[in-house]
C-alpha cells in the first residue's frame, strides 16, 4: 500500500484482462485525483466460445498474448510505481484458464490474478465509490461473460453476485438472437434479482457507455460526457427496446456508436431492459469508472480514499496550471461564511462545489488574457475529473467563466439551459464574480486575502481589512469587481476602510 498523504504525481498501471477485451491503463495519481495518461486495448474475444466449447477462443488466446507481450514491453519502459494484473469471467470459467495464466508467466513474466466473482464484483463496486463516492444503490458491472451486482451504500460495498449475463454467455450457435436473449435474461433474474432491489443502478462496462452515448444521441442531449450521466428509467427502457430491435447495419449508420462494440449494444440493451423491470430502477447512472479504479482505489491509503474526488481532482488540475498553491484554500475559506448564508442551490453539495470552483481560480493563469474565459469554460465542463453530476459540471465550467469575465455570452449556452437550473446559473455567476473579487484583491496570494474579510449582513455586502491593512481595499479595480459581486446578489456594497 502506497502512503499517498501528499500530491506528489505517481504512475500506476493496471492490466485488466476480460472477455472481450485485454487492456493496459497507466494512471497518474495525485492523491485522490486520478488520471489516465495511457489507455490501449485489444478486442482479443477471449471468452467468445466458452458458452459453446468451454474453453478459450484459440485466435483469442494468440491475440491476449500478443498483447500482453506489447503491454510488458510498455511498462519495461515506463516503470510505474505498482503494476495491477487482473483477469475476470473468461480466464476464470474456461477449462484452460490456469493453462493460459501460466503461459503469460512463461512468455512475459507477468502475474495475472484471477478475480473471483465475488472479488469481481467489489472491485467493480470499488471503482463506482471512487468516481461517486455517495453512490447509493446497486452496481451493474457488464462484461463479456457474466454481469455483477453489488449492492453500495456509506461509501462500501455490499453483498455481491456474478450471474451468466454477459454477451457471450448469451449468444447461440448462430449468434446474437434477441428473443433468446431476452428470456435467458429474464430466466437468471428471476432467480436471483430480489435482494438487489433498488431505485438507482451505477452501470459499468463499454457496452453500457456506448448504449448511453446512443440515447443521447436519440434525445438529443447536448453534453456528450459518459460518466455521471443519469438517465431516468423509461428514458432508458424506451431506448434499450429500440436498440435490441436494431440490426448491426442500422447501428453502423448512427453516429458516434464504437464500430468494435457493435456486437455487444444489443445484448447491453435486452440485460438493461430486463434489470430495470426486476430491480424495480428509478434512474440509471453510468461510471466510467469500475474494476480497474476499483483496484487502485483498494491500494490508496485510508486517509487519502476518505477525501473528496471533485475537490482533489480540481485541486490537482488548478495546480498544474496555476501560480499560487495557497490561493484555492485561502479562497475558500474566505467566501465560505458568506455563500452558506445563501439559499443552497444544491443543497449539502453547495459546500463541495464552492470549494472545488476555488481550487480552479487560477486555472487560466497561463493563458492568453483574451481567450481565457472561454478556454477555462470549456476544459471544466470537459475536464476528466470525478465526483460530479452534469448540472454540477455545468456550474464549475461557468463559475470558471465568470471568474475571468463578467460577459453575459458564455460558450455552449445551449448545455447551460439544457442541464443547469435557472438558480444554480445565477449562482454559478455570483460565485465566479466573488472568486474574481478574491482573486484581483489579493494580487492571488493566499498569505494577502487572509488580511480582509467578505460578510453579508442586513441584504448589504461588506468587505473588511485587518488593522494596518486598508490600502488594500484602495482603487477602483476592487470596487469594480466588489461591486459585480453585490449586482450578482442583489444586494447593496459597504468597502470598510
Amino acid at each position: 500500500m502506497w502512503a499517498q498523504d501528499d500530491r506528489r504525481p505517481r504512475d500506476a498501471a493496471v492490466i485488466d484482462v476480460g472477455s472481450n477485451s485485454v487492456r493496459l491503463v497507466i494512471y497518474r495519481l495525485e492523491g485522490r485525483a486520478i488520471w489516465t495518461v495511457f489507455n490501449e486495448k485489444v478486442l482479443a474475444g477471449l471468452g467468445r466460445d466458452i458458452a459453446l466449447t468451454g474453453r478459450l477462443a484459440v485466435e483469442g488466446t494468440e491475440a491476449a498474448l500478443g498483447a500482453l507481450r506489447r503491454f510488458k514491453a510498455v511498462l519495461d519502459a515506463t516503470q510505474p510505481s505498482q503494476v495491477f494484473a487482473a483477469a475476470t469471467a473468461a480466464v476464470r470459467e474456461a477449462s484452460d484458464g490456469g493453462a493460459f495464466v501460466q503461459r503469460v508467466l512463461r512468455d512475459t513474466g507477468l502475474k495475472i490474478n484471477v478475480l473471483t466473482g465475488p472479488e469481481e464484483a467489489r472491485y467493480a463496486a470499488l471503482g463506482v465509490l471512487a468516481g461517486a463516492p455517495d453512490a447509493n444503490g446497486v452496481v451493474g458491472d457488464l462484461g463479456g461473460s457474466s454481469l455483477e451486482l453489488t449492492r453500495v451504500s456509506n461509501g462500501a460495498p455490499g453483498h455481491g453476485i456474478t450471474l451468466p449475463l454477459g454477451a457471450f454467455a448469451v449468444r447461440g450457435p448462430d449468434g446474437f438472437d434477441v428473443d433468446r436473449a431476452r428470456a435467458h435474461t429474464a430466466r437468471v433474474l428471476s432467480q436471483a434479482a430480489a435482494p438487489f432491489r433498488t431505485d438507482t443502478l451505477y452501470a459499468v462496462g463499454g457496452g453500457w457507455r456506448n448504449l448511453a452515448l446512443l440515447q443521447m444521441r436519440i434525445a438529443g442531449y447536448p453534453l456528450q460526457i459518459v460518466h455521471q450521466y443519469e438517465i431516468g428509467a423509461q428514458d432508458a427502457l424506451d431506448a434499450a427496446r429500440f436498440i435490441a430491435r436494431q440490426s448491426k447495419g442500422s447501428l453502423e449508420r448512427i453516429e458516434g456508436v464504437s464500430k468494435r462494440r457493435l456486437d455487444t449494444i444489443p445484448h447491453a440493451a435486452v440485460v438493461l431492459e430486463g434489470l430495470i423491470g426486476r430491480l424495480e430502477l428509478k434512474r440509471i447512472s453510468l461510471s466510467a469508472y469500475g474494476l480497474r479504479e476499483g483496484l487502485l482505489f483498494e491500494a490508496m491509503d485510508k486517509r487519502v480514499r476518505n477525501l473528496d474526488p471533485l475537490i482533489e481532482g480540481c485541486a490537482a488540475l488548478g495546480a498544474r496550471q496555476g501560480a499560487g498553491e495557497d490561493l484555492g484554500a485561502a479562497l475558500d475559506a474566505w467566501l465560505g461564511p458568506t455563500f452558506a448564508a445563501l439559499e443552497p442551490v444544491f443543497g449539502p453539495r453547495d459546500p463541495v462545489l464552492l470549494a472545488a470552483a476555488c481550487r480552479l481560480a487560477d486555472l487560466g493563469a497561463r493563458l492568453h488574457p483574451d481567450h481565457r474565459a472561454d478556454l477555462v469554460f470549456e476544459e471544466v465542463l470537459r475536464a476528466p475529473i470525478a465526483g460530479m453530476n452534469h448540472a454540477e459540471r455545468c456550474f464549475l465550467a461557468l463559475a470558471s467563466f465568470a471568474r475571468y469575465t463578467g460577459s453575459p455570452n458564455t460558450p455552449d449556452a445551449k448545455t447551460l439551459g439544457r442541464v443547469l437550473a435557472p438558480d444554480a446559473h445565477h449562482r454559478a455567476r455570483a460565485l465566479g464574480a466573488a472568486i474574481r473579487l478574491g482573486c484581483d484583491l489579493s494580487g492571488r496570494s493566499g498569505a494577502l486575502l487572509k488580511r480582509s474579510r467578505l460578510q453579508m449582513a442586513n441584504g448589504v455586502i461588506v468587505l473588511h481589512a485587518d488593522a494596518g491593512w486598508a490600502d488594500m481595499l484602495l482603487g477602483e479595480q476592487t470596487a469594480k469587481r466588489a461591486s459585480a459581486l453585490a449586482d450578482q446578489l442583489g444586494m447593496g456594497l459597504r468597502l470598510g476602510r
